[in-house]
């Protein structure tokens, strides 16, 4: 029973930062059609926001989720302002903006680490202590971790399912020049989308680095793994990003509990290559059909 908790603790502890993650990349994907290289980065800059702050100022963790949601929103902002928005009619869009994305990653790592220094630094805003559960130990930050994931992803939820906003999104997503005829201002729904999409990465770089350390680096494996989640359940799938996010990392876990570490995330690629060969469009994917 212990084994069991502690592998569904770290599980959901892990699950809960790579959903925050998937699921802004998920949003993005679905409604512009673009896989957002600089994702990762999106993160990094939001937990050395979080990190400036309370080096120079000094806040609570109360008030660093929402700066490292301010933080993430407005690198999402400036990049579609800035390269989105003059690519989105261009022939070979979902092409350019990969390579176009994953220059802009390149840069503001080179930025990060001429500002900061390559050196990791502890995030300076977490909660220390512990709880016991069926006699495993659970840090609080674990617990914090979790709640914060599920009440972000829940916030998401209700956004997209119970306003005008989140009903603009899902009639984009599924055909824009239908939506465009319908009234719905497009190019306003792709800012709104990079805006909380970034928002949702500046909190998951913020978790991320409470339990690790700050590096210009740390964006790079929690891309790579959102990137996987998506596939699994079909690019451009929100729901599905967030239920597979908990389902590998809980698959993760286990690996790595009694075989190592070292096999978790090879365990999960091998998972991808047999649902990829099951389900070429994710397990949540559905075919489109396209009348010319």
């Amino acid at each position: 029973m212990e084994i069991a908790i502690q592998i569904l603790v770290t599980g959901l502890t892990m699950g809960s930062m790579y959903a925050l993650a998937a699921v802004g990349l998920s949003l993005i994907y679905g409604t512009l059609g673009m896989f957002n290289m600089a994702h990762g980065m999106f993160m990094t800059l939001g937990a050395y926001a979080v990190f400036s702050l309370a080096s120079s100022v000094g806040i609570p963790l109360a008030l660093a989720i929402p700066a490292a949601m301010v933080a993430g929103a407005i690198v999402g902002i400036l990049t579609h302002l800035l390269i989105v928005r003059f690519m989105l009619t261009s022939r070979e869009f979902e092409t350019n903006i990969l390579v176009a994305t994953a220059g802009l990653a390149i840069l503001l790592e080179d930025l990060v680490l001429k500002v900061y220094g390559g050196y990791p630094y502890p995030q300076p805003v977490r909660v220390e202590g512990s709880f016991f559960l069926g006699g495993v130990s659970i840090t609080y930050q674990a617990a914090i971790i979790m709640g914060v994931a599920l009440l972000c992803i829940g916030a998401v939820a209700w956004l997209l399912l119970k306003t005008k906003f989140g009903r603009a999104i899902r009639a984009t997503a599924m055909n824009r020049d239908a939506a465009r005829l319908m009234g719905v201002r497009t190019n306003t729904i792709y800012l709104q989308v990079m805006a909380l999409a970034g928002a949702l990465a500046g909190v998951a770089g913020l978790m991320i680095s409470t339990l690790a350390t700050l590096s210009p680096q740390m964006g790079g494996d929690p891309l790579l793994k959102a990137f996987v989640i998506c596939v699994v359940a079909g690019l451009g799938n929100v729901w599905g990003a967030g239920l597979c996010a908990f389902g590998l990392a809980l698959i993760e876990s286990a690996i790595g509990f009694y075989f190592g570490v070292r096999f978790g995330f090879p365990t999960m690629l091998m998972l991808v290559i047999l649902v990829l060969i099951w389900r070429p469009l994710g397990l949540f994917g559905k075919e489109r059909v396209v009348r010319l």
